[in-house]
């Protein structure tokens, strides 16, 4: 099986929802309804969500391809990653098998005073030939004088870029540019890391997905390698943890008991304790409840922070409190929906804040509220809705 589980998840995850996202469409008119889920879990006691606080999300942006992680920048814009919808090619396999086609529609949008507007464009993107389940811009910073840096996927073995023309090259990278001019640079070539080093020695694999500033340069989450890298300021990368797999029991019978379970890390942020915490999506075969947490310092074995979530692709702290994005709460083999939980440090029984939302992938946390990504796999149907926090 290709290790390429993130944008593997993601296409499945899209199979099985795109009819759902179809029925539940969110158009600029309405936001979508908040439901309440009560997901099977291992342990009922301590795995189901508290639902004691759910709000009606509002919709702030919509018409999104892909869109992944967001980040406010110091004025309060908030800057949107959309991993685009590929384009005419040409084509590679992509990590499901089917085809991934290749084109620049990858794009940063920002949303200020309410206005949209996408504002980077031109961006590397492969995606399928109805442009849904795309790996492109994942995340995006913006500091400074309109200087942006921005993470992009790619969801595959990095040979596959010598398949593609030149523009390909950045996926599995880290870019940055300013949004007064239309020039990018590559700071960082992370599938290259990857390829020449393997840090978790199971095969080379590279999915970029996620990253933090920090005072030396950039922690970034490489989903596919399993691991947290650091980009330091001139460029070189280094591995700051690599996370191990375990067993999950199968999914269906008469299969083997147990199967290998990757972590596929998704996101970092830093703790008010100066940590990185990342989040796990897990990979096949996704099971409830297994998802975790982990609190990561540089130098020491990481640790786990909270247990008992599921396909987690998202964290953002407010205050001492820590929130997390569930793609879907009743695992990537079915058609359920996903949420914004609160996490508990203490076992695993998480508060819901907002349910009920198709396909939820990054959330950036300003005052009191949660802005969110919504139904992250659609070519054009991408929203951010606003959740208020309890």
């Amino acid at each position: 099986m290709s290790r390429s589980i993130v944008a593997r998840s993601l296409a499945l995850a899209g199979a099985l929802t795109l009819g759902l996202a179809t029925l539940v469409a969110p158009t600029t008119h309405a936001a979508p309804t908040a439901q309440r889920s009560s997901a099977p879990t291992t342990d009922r006691r301590d795995a189901r969500p508290d639902t004691t606080h759910d709000t009606t999300p509002t919709v702030v942006a919509h018409g999104l391809d892909n869109p992944r992680l967001l980040s406010f920048s110091a004025s309060g814009d908030l800057y949107i990653a959309e991993a685009g919808r590929g384009g005419s090619g040409p084509c590679v396999t992509s990590a499901e098998g089917g085809d991934a086609c290749f084109g620049t529609s990858g794009a940063i949008t920002r949303l200020r005073r309410g206005h949209q507007q996408r504002v980077v464009t031109g961006l590397p993107s492969l995606a399928g030939k109805d442009g849904s389940s795309a790996s492109g811009p994942s995340d995006v910073v913006v500091t400074g004088n309109g200087r942006w840096t921005a993470v992009i996927g790619l969801g595959n073995n990095p040979a596959v870029r010598s398949q593609l023309p030149r523009a390909g090259a950045r996926l599995g990278t880290v870019v940055t540019g300013t949004l007064h001019a239309n020039r990018t640079s590559v700071i960082a070539d992370l599938a290259d890391y990857e390829a020449r080093r393997d840090p978790d020695h199971l095969g080379v694999d590279s999915n970029p997905t996620a990253a933090v500033l920090t005072r030396g340069g950039l922690t970034v989450v490489d989903a596919g390698g399993n691991d947290l890298l650091r980009v330091h300021r001139t460029g070189r990368v280094s591995t700051l943890a690599v996370l191990q797999n375990r067993t999950a029991p199968a999914p269906f019978p008469g299969g083997p008991p147990v199967l290998p379970l990757q972590p596929v890390p998704t996101s970092v942020a830093i703790g008010p304790d100066g940590a990185f915490y990342v989040s796990e999506l897990t990979g096949f075969p996704f099971p409830v409840g297994g998802a975790r947490i982990w609190r990561v310092v540089p130098g020491r074995t990481p640790t786990v922070y909270a247990t008992g979530l599921t396909n987690v692709t998202d964290l953002a702290w407010s205050g001492r409190h820590l929130y997390a994005v569930q793609l879907n709460d009743t695992g990537l083999l079915t058609r359920g929906p996903g949420s914004v939980v609160r996490v508990s440090p203490r076992g695993s029984r998480h508060t819901t804040v907002a349910s009920g939302l198709t396909m939820p992938y990054g959330i950036a946390i300003r005052g009191d509220a949660a802005y969110v990504t919504t139904c992250s796999v659609c070519a054009g149907g991408g929203q951010v809705v606003r959740v208020r926090l309890p």
